[in-house]
């Protein structure tokens, strides 16, 4: 069997079975299942019985984890987007069997093995690498140069059980890789050497942010801080995996999620807000929309709310109907989904916004905004594509909730990745790519235009998905264009660069489908293998990754390739939970410390799942 077939769900493979409803019916989770969920997934007729969704027999058969990916990121994701946060926790309890974390056995590092040591280097402190979030690394703080590349070898791999997408970057302090593998609710203290685990902490809540280290305040508490799929965030105790505070940040009710990192900087905590309401939009009777990005600053040691922006107003009643008579709402949208940078010496904050999700438009979606660090107060905006409003009704057969084609671009084309602020003697610039394909470079005093280069016209998973990184003389800019040539639409995936003075290109790598002995193990091969993930440079090295598995390094002046590893394969994992590669993706890649850290598997938006993380090191001689 494949690594395709073992690791894919079981709502994709389950026998689908008539059967009646189960006997614990005084569950809460049972009449929302019933009004929600029945009609698909429980006939009282045997030949009524559908074969694309599963029977209530097998959904009981799943894991929590696996329930909540199905609902909240897979399979079910639009049919569930009606259902709040509450209600959706209802339904996996009713459903889920008692999670077996026996795995975790084999996973820890022996008794006497399991001292974390904070008084080590940060190699990694957050997904951004570095305030200005260039996602460039030093050989001394990755542990790694270019003469290394060439000859990596993999130096461990660990998996997770009912893990079908990894998306979180790690931090790294010393000897220890802190992790958030997403789809199992864990954080784990890894040892670097071996990939063992120091501690565990169970979240109660999903997890979808990567990681962010630092000290909290001045007692010197070293703390790992992380933002969940419900709208909490979360201050761990880098030593013990203690929980030292989680404050809700939730203020729009349903469809929050936490998905860029948290920035900790002088004792707060700045958390980006993706709120918009585009899940709920597919279903005809929601009031769309409601929702909208923000940005909340905590305080570091307690975890209170010092401001909040918020990208737009409140929505409220339009006085229009969706065609089937339901009342919309607006504006909504905008939701930032990216790490916030940092600009000490302007006392600004930049951040990066989606689409609005209903009408009217506002001028704070898919663009690029500078607030005021102290206050929050909204200083300049940049908008890189007007009207750009969008929810998941616009399909391939627009639903009523799919917004009035006229003005809208219905596009979803927006900023899935960090600004990037670059200090530079001829004058400081301001850099972010978006799904148009645009790079876009900006005064950071003003947001004014400094230059602009467009590859391709980009679509909703296409163009730059996850983000860019830079060192400062060039600018690096991955291309996804998932799918073939159709009408005006040429995909063109690959990595691009350009010098960041003049935004002239330098070299580029166009990606090409590499099927052969490969397309058992991967989704749609032929079609959907651009760069999506979050890049890093590490010396002279560009690392990016397809999302076909393949992990590439680049020399980061000539594009000449260094080093490729097809990630999609079947893994001997350290833990002894069965491992299976697949796409590489979101915030996937990281290094510090001696090691090259890559996030294979994930089972989103069409991506091949897989479960582990993969450590790279340099050969020994």
């Amino acid at each position: 069997m494949t690594p395709y077939k073992l690791i894919i769900p079981a709502l994709y493979l389950a026998a689908f079975p008539s059967v009646s409803l189960s006997q614990d019916t005084q569950h809460p989770g049972a009449e929302i299942f019933v009004q929600n969920c029945s009609t698909c997934h429980v006939s009282a007729d045997q030949a009524t019985t559908t074969e694309i969704a599963p029977s209530l027999e097998s959904l009981q058969s799943l894991t929590a984890a696996s329930l909540e990916f199905a609902i909240n990121e897979g399979v079910m994701y639009g049919q569930a987007s009606a259902l709040s946060n509450e209600q959706k926790a209802l339904v996996v309890d009713y459903l889920a069997v008692e999670e077996d974390d026996s795995w975790l056995a084999s996973t820890m590092c022996a008794a006497d093995q399991r001292e974390v040591d904070l008084n080590q280097s940060v190699y990694l402190g957050g997904v951004g690498v570095d305030s200005n979030s260039s996602r460039n690394m030093s050989a001394d703080a990755a542990g790694l140069s270019t003469a290394d590349f060439p000859n990596l070898e993999l130096a461990w791999a660990l998996a997770f059980p009912d893990a079908n997408a990894l998306r979180a970057s790690p931090v790294i302090a010393g000897s220890t890789i802190f992790f958030s593998a997403t789809g199992t609710r864990k954080v784990f203290a890894l040892d670097a050497v071996s990939g063992c685990a120091k501690w565990v902490f169970h979240s109660p809540t999903r997890m979808r942010s990567s990681l962010a280290f630092g000290e909290l305040s001045e007692n010197g508490i070293k703390a790992i801080i992380y933002g969940d799929a419900e709208g909490f965030v979360y201050a761990l105790d880098a030593l013990t995996g203690e929980q030292l505070w989680s404050t809700d940040v939730r203020s729009h009710g349903r469809g929050i999620r936490l998905t860029g990192g948290m920035v900790l900087h002088e004792g707060k905590v700045f958390v980006p807000v993706s709120a918009s309401g585009v899940a709920q939009g597919a279903t005809a009777t929601f009031e769309c929309c409601a929702g909208h990005g923000e940005i909340v600053a905590l305080d570091a040691s307690s975890g209170e709310i010092d401001w909040v922006y918020h990208t737009m107003p409140e929505a409220e009643y339009t006085g229009e109907l969706n065609s089937v008579g339901v009342r919309l709402r607006g504006p909504s949208g905008a939701p930032i989904w990216s790490t916030p940078t940092v600009d000490k010496e302007r006392n600004q904050l930049y951040v990066t916004t989606g689409e609005n999700t209903s009408h009217p438009a506002t001028e704070t979606s898919d663009a690029i905004i500078a607030l005021n660090l102290t206050t929050g107060e909204e200083n300049w905006v940049f908008q890189g594509l007007w009207n750009d409003v969008w929810n998941t009704a616009c399909g391939r057969s627009s639903g009523p909730n799919c917004p009035n084609q006229h003005p809208s671009t219905l596009a979803d084309k927006d900023f899935g990745g960090s600004a990037i602020l670059v200090e530079r003697e001829d004058g400081d610039m301001l850099l972010a790519g978006q799904k148009t394909g645009d790079l876009w470079a900006l005064n950071p005093d003003t947001g004014a235009l400094v230059w602009n280069q467009r590859i391709g016209t980009g679509t909703s998973l296409g163009g730059n998905h996850w983000g860019i990184a830079t060192d400062g003389e060039r600018v690096y800019l991955p291309i996804n264009d998932p799918g073939s040539q159709r009408g005006t639409y040429i995909p063109r995936p690959g990595v691009y660069s350009f010098f960041v003075g003049t935004g002239e290109p330098s070299w580029f790598f166009e990606a090409e489908p590499e099927c052969d002995n490969r397309i058992e193990r991967l989704r749609a091969c032929d079609s959907r293998y651009g760069h999506s993930v979050t890049p890093l440079l590490v010396d002279g090295g560009f690392i990016s990754g397809g999302v076909d598995g393949r992990l590439f390094i680049f020399d980061k002046d000539t594009g000449d390739i260094l080093f490729e590893y097809d990630t999609v394969q079947n893994y001997q994992t350290v833990n002894g939970v069965p491992g299976f590669g697949g796409a590489i993706d979101a915030h996937g890649i990281a290094a510090g410390g001696g090691l090259l850290l890559v996030n294979s598997g994930y089972g989103r938006m069409g991506g091949t799942p897989g479960n582990v993380l993969l450590a790279f090191r340099k050969a020994a001689n």
